[in-house]
């Protein structure tokens, strides 16, 4: 599965910022099936000129005379979206469709090392982006529609090639005593409403979220900015829980069931535990070293009372 912008970049015609309309006219009536043209000059960051654009100014009153021996300076997209090429094709789409609505089918200009890769136009991004949901869907938890075990490990993996990263292992205490106290549908519910919660922290193109299976969550980041997400979900969960108790086991802060001993007593309520694992202080080497680490923390973070976060 093709998965990184990179995977799909093509060749696009450079030229100079002081080439003339002229030249990009021929340019574009030579190949009929050129998108766009990439304008390099001595700034680092590339400019775009498209084909639909440059004919639109074109075809105005007075455009063929007043551009056709004037520089393409005069028509270019000096800030379109520039991309690495190692980022993901679904993170570059979000990307791409959250442009100004007059730049929305504008093609997306590749980076390597500071150097112009290529092209990609949109109905290709869009198309691998089609290919890669479908694929995906196989993948992806049936209860919360997030992604599963296998892509969370691919994530992971990558993660430990990123100059900062940050992974929330996130899960609800004492949700075995809410599931026998309120029934699986409710527990369900109370799955699928955490799922949402955390979308609203984790679904930006610089973030990933993942669900391992039954209460447990994975969200990345690639940055160590992780503290006001954690305050975030803690503050949210706490308020969202309410709607999941009757009045009296709010008002007792706890249920009545059965420990993992088997003996019948007061239960804390559900409450949720994030563990952040970053490569501030310490390095990864792989996957298997994020997740022994996650999981030590997250032991920690189980053996203290309510929601709390801790990190490495």
């Amino acid at each position: 599965m093709l998965t990184k912008i990179g995977d799909i970049v093509e060749t696009i015609p450079v030229v100079s910022p002081e080439t003339t309309c002229g030249v990009i006219n021929k340019m574009f009536k030579q190949n009929r099936k050129l998108e766009g043209i990439a304008v390099v000059g001595e700034e680092s960051k590339p400019a775009l000129l498209m084909r639909t654009r440059f004919f639109q100014l074109l075809g105005t009153r007075y455009g063929y005379n007043l551009y056709m021996g004037r520089s393409v300076k005069l028509v270019m997209n000096s800030d379109p979206l520039v991309v690495n090429f190692d980022e993901m094709i679904t993170d570059v789409s979000i990307r791409a469709m959250n442009r100004a609505e007059d730049e929305l089918y504008d093609g997306i200009l590749v980076m390597q090392e500071g150097r112009l890769l290529g092209f990609v136009g949109i109905r290709r991004l869009l198309l691998e982006v089609a290919n890669i949901r479908a694929e995906m869907a196989i993948f992806m938890n049936p209860l919360t529609g997030l992604p599963g075990n296998r892509i969370i490990e691919d994530r992971l993996q990558q993660a430990t090639q990123q100059k900062r990263f940050s992974v929330f292992y996130i899960d609800l205490d004492h949700f075995k005593s809410y599931n026998d106290s309120y029934g699986f549908k409710m527990g369900d519910s109370l799955i699928q409403a955490t799922a949402d919660l955390l979308r609203e922290q984790f679904s930006g193109y610089d973030s990933f979220l993942g669900h391992i299976g039954g209460d447990d969550f994975i969200a990345i980041v690639n940055h160590h900015n992780y503290q006001l997400p954690c305050s975030k979900i803690i503050e949210g969960f706490e308020k969202m829980k309410q709607e999941f108790y009757n009045k009296e086991d709010m008002r007792n802060n706890y249920v009545i069931g059965e420990s993992r001993s088997g003996i019948t007593s007061p239960i804390p309520l559900v409450s949720i535990s994030i563990a952040v694992v970053t490569n501030r202080n310490r390095s990864f080497q792989s996957m298997d070293e994020i997740v022994e680490e996650a999981t030590r923390m997250k032991k920690i973070c189980k053996s203290r009372p309510g929601s709390v976060s801790i990190s490495n």
